[in-house]
């Protein structure tokens, strides 16, 4: 069985809303199309609070992961850098 390359799969699961944010805005400026569950909804709390996840298509799950690994590299750095 082959799988649906537009299937959504989940590349990171955030603390928080202001967390998959930032990562879904870090993603999307590489080119890749994000979006997040477990986050508010029409003003209101979709789900129970709790981790939201940030979402991309199976296609694009690779190139995310290594954006993200890239970033978390440079966050590293940046923070051994202030020490």
């Amino acid at each position: 069985m082959t799988s649906d390359p537009n299937s959504p799969t989940v590349v990171y699961s955030a603390a928080n809303a202001i967390e998959a944010g930032a990562i879904a805005t870090a993603l999307e400026a590489e080119g890749i199309e994000t979006t997040t569950t477990g986050s508010y909804t029409s003003g209101f709390q979709a789900e129970a609070p709790g981790p939201v996840q940030v979402v991309v298509r199976q296609s694009q799950a690779e190139k995310a992961l290594h954006i993200l690994e890239r970033l978390e590299r440079e966050v590293e750095s940046n923070e051994e850098d202030d020490k």
